[in-house]
């Protein structure tokens, strides 16, 4: 990757460092103002990220409105993941070019513009097409806030801005859909988007009063090596949002784009290793801390977005809950989320980031075990005690994880391992969500049929029914048997799906002790050694 002021010994122009040479995990800006910078990068976070859920639930009210079908309302969700991940790699090259700052403007204030238009939306089209321009300004968003919170704060306190942010990204995802039934219930589903206008314009103002410039560096762009990570990121998203809908490798779209993904990859993978000014610098990925970063935070994206998709619809289709009282019984994850991040941000200085994440990852496999123990006839004091010990575990295991993966990066790299760490993330969501989809159908008719085989006359249930069955009409017993049939059917696919889940995060525990511990002190040499 060719950047012009990457010659040894010369500091960039413009840099707030007096330190000729750049040392892994050093903040490179000096900033007085460091409170309303973080105001205002978090406010346009989770401004973004609450979009990612948040239109989930009021895809029926859009669908009555727009004039479109079952299967082509999905297209608004689609349009925004497809677009958002195409462009999450191109942050670290904007960022250079046109400058951090602007960058970060452009997106935030071109986000909120998208969000108006796609409350004023019209019909389908015009719906898909703005929600593929909010993917697009809102794809640097994420990645470029941790950048900013990582440059703006000195290696000992990095711990503790990366739980402020990390509070954001992971609490997000689970207000969205309470969020997003509220407003649709209490006003209408356009103020889903229009919510975004107040939010963004303050965000906005504060990040063009306070973000500090940066300068620009003339960066060679590898068209060959994006056009291909495109390919393989969109066609991977494709398949994983349209799976479900057309019947998976039954379908010959889904192969087609298998078929592009794995083009894409291998062919951005073989050039970045050879290309001699690739568009991914291939020295960050032999960061060891960096790399198994990487990994587990795509298992985390497969355990906190899979659970999230699994819950709302299983409250309301076995509990009868309706969407506010779903989102009641699941705040208190929220909770627990906010509360380990606030710990974990001190406790990362004091104790080895290794440690923290070993036990937020046993805490998780521990509330999805005991997931696996939920019943159709049970209060929701399990459902939630599950969610707190899930919600703690989460955030010990993020916090320390985003602060030891770039604890040696350069800081000249970040925009590009900030957006790479965002992209593997969400990845790993759309992949466990899809498959925890596809799981739960799968299993559901398994189960249905292994089920009715165990129904005869002489089943002690079945004896039990008969003078109940005797005085309803023609065919209601054999209805109200099957529906019976349906709900066990039903919990058992869900705890199926708790249990892999249990079993992936246990297996993601070894990957742990790859990560080296950044020695404790202030100052460079410090932070650029590794225990």
């Amino acid at each position: 990757m060719s950047r012009a002021p990457a010659m040894a010994g010369a500091a960039p122009s413009g840099a707030a460092t007096a330190s000729p040479r750049p040392q892994p995990g050093r903040a490179s800006i000096e900033v007085n103002n460091k409170g309303l910078i973080t105001i205002s990068i978090m406010l346009a976070t989770v401004m973004q990220v609450l979009d990612t859920t948040i239109a989930n639930v009021a895809l029926p009210s859009m669908q009555a409105d727009l004039g479109a079908s079952a299967d082509t309302i999905n297209w608004v969700l689609t349009s925004y993941i497809v677009a958002a991940a195409i462009m999450t790699p191109m942050t670290g090259w904007l960022a250079d070019r046109i400058g951090r700052k602007r960058l970060f403007l452009v997106s935030v204030a071109g986000f909120v513009v998208a969000s108006l238009a796609c409350g004023l939306a019209w019909n389908l089209n015009s719906m898909v097409a703005f929600r593929l321009l909010q993917g697009v300004f809102g794809a640097a968003i994420v990645p470029l806030s941790q950048t900013f919170m990582l440059d703006i704060n000195p290696p000992e306190k990095q711990g503790q801005a990366m739980a402020l942010w990390g509070a954001g990204i992971m609490v997000g995802p689970i207000i969205g859909p309470t969020l997003g039934g509220w407003l649709t219930e209490s006003f209408d589903w356009r103020w889903v988007f229009l919510i975004n206008l107040p939010v963004g314009i303050a965000a906005f103002l504060g990040c063009l009063a306070t973000l500090p410039e940066k300068a620009t560096v003339r960066r060679y762009f590898d068209l060959i090596g994006f056009a291909f990570i495109a390919l393989g990121v969109g066609s991977l998203q494709l398949m994983l949002d349209r799976g479900g809908e057309v019947d998976w490798f039954n379908s010959t779209e889904v192969w087609i784009e298998l078929g592009l993904a794995i083009t894409g990859f291998w062919v951005a993978i073989v050039h970045i290793a050879t290309a001699q000014k690739p568009f991914l610098e291939p020295r960050m990925f032999r960061d060891r801390n960096f790399s198994t970063g990487l990994v587990l935070i795509f298992v985390i994206g497969v355990v906190l977005l899979a659970s999230m998709a699994l819950l709302p619809p299983m409250l309301s289709r076995i509990y009868g809950y309706p969407v506010i009282t779903t989102g009641l019984v699941m705040a208190p994850r929220g909770v627990g989320t906010m509360f380990s991040m606030i710990l974990v941000g001190r406790l990362v200085q004091i104790v080895d980031p290794r440690a923290l994440i070993v036990t937020g990852l046993l805490l998780t496999s521990w509330s999805l075990y005991l997931m696996t123990g939920f019943s159709p006839d049970m209060s929701n004091r399990l459902i939630i005690e599950s969610g707190i010990i899930q919600g703690i575990g989460l955030g010990l295991v993020f916090v320390p994880l985003s602060t030891v993966a770039f604890a040696t990066i350069e800081p000249r790299l970040r925009a590009d391992a900030t957006a790479l760490f965002s992209l593997v993330r969400n990845i790993g969501s759309s992949i466990g969500i899809s498959v925890v989809s596809f799981l739960l159908t799968r299993n559901v008719q398994v189960n249905h049929v292994e089920l009715s085989a165990l129904i005869v006359p002489t089943a002690p249930e079945v004896q039990s029914m008969l003078p109940v069955a005797g005085r309803l009409p023609g065919g209601s017993a054999l209805a109200v048997l099957d529906g019976m049939i349906n709900v066990q059917a039903l919990m058992i696919s869900y705890l199926n799906n708790f249990l892999a889940m249990m079993w992936v995060t246990l297996a993601a525990l070894p990957l742990v002790f790859l990560l080296r511990r950044p020695k404790r002190g202030g100052g460079p040499a410090a932070a650029a050694h590794m225990d």
